[in-house]
């Protein structure tokens, strides 16, 4: 009996072994796949069946189950893996680097040290040991001296799965784009990385009270049946770069970028962005410069520091240009992850290779005066013993979103606000045509005594806003094709809390008549009453700003009264108003008046039938219009025909010589990156 025990005891114990096998050979193949969530499940039912004596096979089977746990954020499972890799003594200088990482992350800061200092025992110079010792050392005292920066969770975003990397986007900042693995994401089947829906890209809206709805799937193509993961947007925002990663049962998970183009209020099927031939590598996390001139990307590709570096590369009208890897001190032997920019330039990242206070912190890299990148850790508790990353900026402040898993026992990541108080100035601004709608084709040149000469480019809504600097005098010039010049200045003084200056830039057409609105005569005279020096001051500083252009400057009549009388008292009307341009500086060879009394009625442009809606776009207010109308409608139709106007007939005056040729030659384009045609001087 006991021999038949023994044999029935040995034959159990050889098939748990050999199920034991089948699972680990199935988890290393999810393994080698990057289903981490699939290879922990095979890892774990295998150290399940391995028998307590078989020591050193459990503590193989730990180290790999304690990677899985690593990469899907299972901190706690990892901590308790590494334990058993080191108690059946299969621990080697990795283990315990490793190990150390992990208990790092959980807040661990003591037991973490000791972990280190094991590894530099052996290791002396190991940069990740050497920064995650000092990491132990010093998170204590960052998380109690605390910072300016206030951080709340943001429930109305989060759901019970992953929620991450946020990005504010629409003309005002009023929608928030990020990556979510909830339920209602896409899809029927679970990653195999993390166990969960894959994610998709949602949106959330603020209503117009300014309170953030629920958010929403993407009902278009930007979502596939794959992972899409962090998102950007350019500065127009009319396209998105994000990652996405599409899976196949033979081959490794590679992310890649990709891009889609909205149009309609819909976003695109994403279009792969070739960034280099490489395929055996993985690109991620795109961000784009405020200038739109740079993608930056993070990737594993050869040539980087060490494990996720950050790396850019350059976008222009012909196609993209050659990538590099941004260097010191932003990369380093760890990862870098997640860039992401604040409009003034600031670049901020996510690492875990600088010293910090746990998983990945927040990093802010500025451009010195020297050209070079200066890192600064914002602190507790925008960073936190964690995982924090993906920040995005409601305009210039220092206020917006971001994403981290702290608090999180299962490592999911949700979405915070956060806001630090600064006194910041801007400039808002809006550039429209006269009479017209927006212009989101315009852009602002802002000129500094500081030496500041930039472009900014305008939103969908014709506006844009800029932080500008106290003590500074600045002149901003707005232009867009087909319409003159707009010059504003503003003087910036110091001030004791943030401020906002409003400029408006109304540009003429040159192409339709503009009317010269709140233009004023006494009654059956050419005379101006004093009302229109405003608007006539006005006109005056349209045509100093645009000395190049003459004009035609026109009087309307409405069909009361005889043609030839209504014609004779709006040509000394627009006699009137040349005179008090010439009075004012204005050369008489660039203006010519005309009175076309009744002759020419006012045709209708779309602006003014959001005012009167009974009226449609290209109505001509005729006499017969109008007569059709009641008493009232014929009343705002002849005070829509009374009107002054201007029309541009030449945009070169004054530019040739007698014999026609240029009176001042272009300069010829600078050999280096920044032409003329990129700075922008006044006189």
């Amino acid at each position: 009996m006991r021999i038949r025990l023994l044999f029935l005891l040995l034959t159990v114990l050889l098939l748990a072994s050999c199920g034991a096998d089948k699972n680990l050979k199935r988890g290393e193949k999810y393994l080698a796949l990057g289903e981490y969530f699939d290879a922990a499940n095979e890892f774990k039912t295998a150290y399940q069946k391995t028998p307590a004596k078989e020591r050193d096979k459990r503590g193989r089977i730990s180290k790999r189950l304690a990677l899985c746990w690593e990469r899907i954020n299972q901190t706690p499972k990892a901590i308790a893996s590494y334990r058993n890799v080191i108690r059946y003594k299969q621990d080697d200088v990795e283990t315990h680097l490793s190990f150390a990482r992990q208990l790092l992350r959980n807040g661990n800061y003591k037991e973490a040290a000791q972990e280190f200092q094991l590894v530099l025992d052996s290791l002396p110079d190991n940069e990740m040991a050497l920064n995650g010792l000092q990491s132990a050392q010093t998170a204590p005292t960052i998380k109690e001296q605390g910072s300016r920066y206030t951080v709340k969770k943001m429930d109305i975003f989060n759901s019970r799965r992953a929620d991450y990397c946020p990005v504010l986007g629409g003309d005002d900042n009023d929608r928030l784009f990020f990556t979510s693995t909830r339920n209602e994401a896409q899809g029927n089947e679970l990653s195999g990385i993390t166990g969960t829906k894959p994610g998709d890209i949602f949106v959330s809206e603020k209503d117009d009270k300014g309170k953030w709805g629920k958010p929403q799937t993407i009902e278009s193509g930007l979502n596939s049946e794959y992972d899409e993961g962090a998102c950007c947007l350019t500065p127009d925002g009319n396209t998105m770069y994000l990652t996405q990663c599409s899976s196949d049962p033979d081959y490794p998970r590679y992310a890649t970028i990709v891009k889609s183009p909205r149009s309609d209020a819909a976003w695109g099927k994403g279009s792969l962005v070739e960034l280099t031939r490489d395929t055996l590598s993985s690109y991620a996390h795109p961000a784009i410069s405020p200038d739109g001139e740079w993608l930056y990307f993070v990737s594993d590709m050869p040539g980087g520091k060490g494990g996720l570096d950050i790396w850019r590369i350059r976008l222009t009208s012909a196609g993209l240009g050659g990538v590099e890897n941004i260097g010191e001190p932003v990369n380093t032997e760890g990862d870098e992850m997640f860039p992401t920019f604040r409009p003034n330039g600031d670049l901020y990242f996510s690492s875990n290779g600088h010293p910090g206070m746990g998983g990945l912190d927040i990093f802010i890299a500025k451009v010195g005066n020297d050209g070079h990148y200066k890192l600064e850790h914002p602190g507790f508790p925008l960073n936190s013993q964690a995982d924090d990353f993906g920040c995005t900026f409601e305009g210039p402040h220092n206020r917006g979103f971001f994403s981290s898993n702290r608090g999180d026992g299962r490592g999911w990541d949700h979405i915070y606000s956060f806001e630090k108080p600064e006194i910041i100035q801007t400039i808002k601004g809006w550039v429209y045509e006269m009479d017209g709608y927006e212009l989101p084709a315009a852009q602002v040149h802002l000129v500094g005594n500081d030496g500041t000469n930039k472009k900014i480019s305008v939103k969908g809504d014709g506006s844009f806003e800029e932080v500008i600097e106290p003590g500074v005098n600045y002149i901003l010039l707005a232009s867009c094709k087909g319409f003159l010049n707009h010059k504003e200045e503003i003087s910036v003084q110091p001030v004791s809390e943030s401020k906002q200056y409003t400029l408006q830039f109304p540009l003429a057409s040159i192409r339709v008549p503009v009317l010269i609105d709140n233009i004023f005569y006494d009654y059956n005279k050419a005379t101006l009453r004093p009302e229109s020096k405003t608007a006539l001051d006005e006109l005056v500083k349209m045509l100093e700003e645009n000395p190049n252009v003459t004009i035609e400057l026109s009087a309307h009549a409405d069909y009361r009264g005889s043609a030839s009388y209504n014609k004779t008292l709006s040509q000394h009307r627009a006699e009137s108003v040349v005179n008090y341009l010439i009075e004012h500086g204005i050369p008489q060879d660039r203006l010519t008046p005309v009175g076309y009394g009744k002759e020419k009625p006012k045709t209708i442009r779309k602006k003014v039938t959001e005012k009167y809606p009974w009226l449609k776009e290209d109505d001509v207010l005729s006499e017969e219009f109008i007569k059709k109308l009641d008493d009232e409608k014929q009343e705002i139709c002849n005070q829509l025909n009374r009107r002054t106007e201007f029309i541009v007939l030449r945009t070169t005056y004054g530019m040739f010589d007698e014999k026609g040729n240029l009176k001042v030659q272009p300069k010829p384009k600078q050999k280096e990156s920044q032409t003329d045609d990129d700075i922008l001087y006044f006189e």
